[in-house]
């Protein structure tokens, strides 16, 4: 569905993006990652024509970019993380109006309407004036607008931005419930949302590809060293000890200062091994009291914070 090669966009003195290279196929939901100036809006833009390029290629279901603008845009479904609406349009009035600028004739038009306010859930909101909805419902809006030319691809950036709680699983919900007839290239800042919705995940950092690959296989290659959560009624200094005499173990931090002692335990890296029956032998050696005993989930966010950290600056003398 998407293929660049080579991509590259420079501003005067500034290289935003630097000979990117990735592949999106059909059906897939996948997450495009980055900090702040990291590049993700600027590809974005590039791959729904709104900017050229400086070099490399870019097709989007088979249609070059540059070439075939007009086949790539009927379809690219976009939702930019700032939803310029017409606020003072009623909400099917204004799909109706998109969806003529998009091409849709008539009749189609009229069925196109009803099938993306049911699927959006605007059903009960037609009538009413988008300045009066609120930001959940206004992103709704804008994803039907994204839906109504029936595109196979939906480029989403930030798509819950502003939302509550409840609006955010919503919209989870609502996307995920895409796949089925959709591609989606979605840009988010929460890390949670992408592990829950992703099916693979692109980190962007410096205008580069640092990661492509399914959040579980990123946590499992790229944070080092295992760690082991345990909970143990035991002399804090004793437990700290003997825990770092077994064979594999890096370091051991405790933390609370009461009866009860959490420790995190982490594995050397040449350890491959599970060490947590250790450490239950060790608590039932010494007569401690064990009521925890677990591997640490890893979270994207650290691969996230790991492989997009900056080199720290050399203090001046």
């Amino acid at each position: 569905m998407i293929k660049v090669s080579n991509l590259t966009k420079r501003y005067a003195g500034h290289t935003a993006v630097q000979d990117l290279c990735f592949e999106v196929a059909r059906g897939e939901i996948v997450g495009f990652l980055g900090p702040n100036g990291a590049g993700k809006t600027t590809t974005m833009r590039i791959l729904t024509g709104y900017l050229p390029a400086t070099g490399g290629e870019v097709y989007i279901a088979g249609h070059d970019v540059v070439t075939e603008s007009m086949e790539v845009r009927r379809n690219i479904g976009y939702l930019p993380e700032h939803n310029a609406l017409y606020t003072e349009m009623r909400v099917k009035e204004y799909l109706r109006y998109r969806g003529r600028l998009k091409g849709l004739g008539r009749k189609r038009l009229r069925v196109r309407v009803d099938e993306v306010c049911e699927q959006c859930g605007l059903e009960h909101m037609r009538r009413r004036i988008i300045g009066h909805l609120s930001k959940g419902y206004r992103q709704r809006v804008g994803l039907a607008d994204a839906l109504v030319h029936e595109p196979e691809l939906l480029i989403l950036d930030e798509p819950t931005i502003g939302l509550d709680p409840n609006q955010i699983r919503q919209m989870r919900d609502l996307i995920r419930g895409l796949a089925s007839r959709h591609t989606v290239l979605l840009s988010t800042h929460i890390l949670p949302e992408v592990e829950a919705t992703c099916q693979r995940v692109l980190i962007l950092h410096q205008g580069r590809i640092v990661a492509s690959d399914t959040p579980s296989n990123l946590k499992e290659l790229l944070v080092s060293g295992d760690r082991i959560l345990a909970e143990i009624r035991a002399p804090r200094e004793e437990l700290l000890s003997e825990a770092r005499a077994i064979p594999g173990v890096a370091r051991v931090e405790a933390h609370g200062d009461g009866p009860w002692v959490a420790v995190e335990i982490t594995l050397a890296e040449s350890v491959s091994g599970d060490l947590r029956p250790a450490v239950f032998d060790l608590a039932v050696r010494h007569g401690w009291s064990l009521r925890e005993l677990k591997l640490r989930d890893r979270s994207l966010e650290e691969v996230f914070a790991e492989l997009t950290r900056e080199e720290e600056e050399p203090t001046a003398p």
